[in-house]
């Protein structure tokens, strides 16, 4: 993985976990962001293959949407789990 490819997963992160946090009414700050937003992905990608889609594949709308999708479910079952 190049530097540049780094920066966009990076960058990619921290756009969906900033947005799943608004969802979802929780706030970490932008290192939190960036995680909720990398493991996000991952989750998304894994509940899109569990239910016959495709999981995250670059830098589109459709990636955005399955990263937010597992971002949220991840911060509700932490939310649930905090209280």
């Amino acid at each position: 993985m190049d530097i540049v490819s780094i920066v966009i997963l990076i960058i990619f992160g921290a756009l969906v976990g900033w947005v799943a946090s608004m969802i979802v009414g929780t706030s970490g700050g932008l290192l939190l962001d960036i995680i909720v937003g990398i493991i996000g992905s991952v989750i998304g990608g894994w509940l899109m293959d569990f239910f016959g889609g495709s999981g995250v594949s670059g830098f589109n709308l459709y990636s955005f949407l399955v990263a937010l999708l597992g971002s949220v479910v991840l911060l509700v079952i932490v939310k649930a789990i905090r209280r």
